[in-house]
């Protein structure tokens, strides 16, 4: 290598999918902003809305095992790359149903439910991007900086949705995520490549480093899906228990919050916009700080702790949060402290993703497409759930009820252990050195 830099195309790409996150959640996370006015157009209340939210939750789990297996089949590139078309025209398609048809709601409930199947792809495909790119000790800042793309595009959502429909109007706003989508369609499929081998600019040093890296679930020949080892993995289940309950609260802030602020804690809509960032900024900083934890912790105390043990404090510290933030008079010290909580939960991110690469090598497209199916039912549920039990008990028991389905959550991270491979290779151990002990 004669001593050449090591080039950084990786850490190029994992900014790209930031970018990519941040526009994919924007589009998902701009109807909780607009609802207000299309509750008003298409004369319906929270509980229908509620269905629509649902709708898209329930095409985005029902399709993410089919988007793993798809990223593991036919690449992160081209996969990536025709979901964010797909995405694209549904988010345009929202905005051009009819309030007065006779089937106005069943429309948008199913127009939803596609953009949900175009949006499973992502992060499978990020997933299987990384356990190909990234090493096994970048992996927490690099699923840091993926997931930071979630607070990052719903914390923009609220101030940018408010101002183009103050301008333009809810349907403007939809037009306006469209365009953003196709756009990054263009730069992923001309930027990206499947495998740093496949990529012009990356140096033989950069691949060294990358291949260093690698643990020995991705060396290992990746052969035909093991179905029995994943759905009798108690790892696997682990993770999606656990995914469930952090997906259960933070569709509360993505479907409801801004609509909490605006009706239960009685703030005008330009208020409610500002007030309804500081969550997702706080997700954003918690992905950031959660992905450097997890790299440290694991590289000193190894990887249980630094990605399991990571998960049950953040965990724990989410429902302190959300108990006490939900019982608070004062509005904006209620936000504060509830906007503690999303970025407390956002902690444990990156050791979602960080695990099922370790454990899964080349199928950890199909076992995060498992694991974030776990997510969306939960959001699913919440998406629901959670204006019914407001109506019937006030928002306080509905923050209450995700406080405790969150603490039953640390329980699922305590059984996951991120040194056992779904498929042990003949003749390896445990994850090299980052893996250190086990719990």
């Amino acid at each position: 290598m004669n001593g050449a830099a090591r080039s950084r195309v990786r850490l190029g790409l994992i900014f790209l999918l930031f970018i990519i996150s941040a526009i994919a959640f924007l589009d998902r996370t701009n109807i909780s902003v607009a609802g207000v006015e299309m509750r008003k157009e298409y004369a319906i209340d929270q509980v229908q809305l509620g269905w629509v939210f649902s709708a898209f939750l329930i095409g985005y789990a029902l399709f993410q095992v089919p988007a793993g297996w798809l990223a593991a089949r036919y690449g992160p590139r081209i996969v990536l790359t025709g979901a964010l078309l797909w995405w694209g025209v549904f988010t345009a398609a929202t905005a051009l149903i009819h309030p007065e048809g006779s089937a106005a709601l069943l429309l948008l409930a199913l127009t939803r439910f596609a953009l949900g199947i175009g949006e499973s792809v992502v992060y499978p495909c990020g997933n299987q991007f990384l356990s190909r790119w990234i090493p096994a000790q970048e992996r927490g800042k690099a699923n840091g900086w993926i997931f930071a793309g979630v607070g990052a595009g719903s914390g923009i959502t609220p101030p940018l949705i408010t101002a183009i429909i103050l301008w333009g109007g809810w349907r403007a706003s939809f037009y306006v995520c469209a365009v953003l989508g196709l756009a990054a369609a263009a730069i992923w499929f001309w930027l990206a490549r499947d495998r740093p081998q496949e990529h012009p600019s990356v140096n033989a040093a950069e691949l060294a480093h990358i291949e260093a890296g690698l643990p020995p679930a991705k060396r290992a020949s990746s052969g035909p899906i093991p179905w029995g080892a994943i759905f009798s993995s108690r790892n696997v289940w682990g993770l999606f228990v656990s995914y469930f309950a952090f997906g259960y609260v933070i569709w509360i802030f993505f479907s409801w919050f801004f609509i909490y602020l605006a009706e239960a804690r009685h703030l005008d809509v330009k208020s409610s916009a500002v007030f309804s960032m500081l969550p997702f900024l706080c997700m954003t900083f918690g992905c950031l700080l959660g992905g450097v934890i997890n790299d440290r912790v694991s590289a000193r105390h190894g990887l249980y702790w630094g990605r399991s043990g990571l998960g049950i404090l953040s965990f724990v510290l989410t429902g302190l949060f959300l108990a006490g933030g939900s019982m608070v008079d004062n509005a904006p010290l209620a936000v504060l402290i509830l906007a503690g909580g999303a970025g407390a939960i956002y902690l444990s991110q990156s050791s979602f993703w960080s695990v099922t690469a370790d454990i899964a090598g080349p199928h950890s497209g199909v076992v995060s497409g498992f694991m974030n199916m776990g997510c969306q039912i939960g959001g699913a549920l919440t998406s629901t759930l959670t204006p019914m039990i407001a109506a019937q008990f006030g928002w306080t028991a509905a923050f209450i009820a995700g406080s405790a389905v969150v603490l039953a959550g640390v329980l699922a991270w305590a059984v996951v252990d991120p040194n056992r491979l779904l498929e042990q290779p003949a003749g390896e151990g445990a994850l090299g050195p980052i893996g250190g002990a086990t719990a």
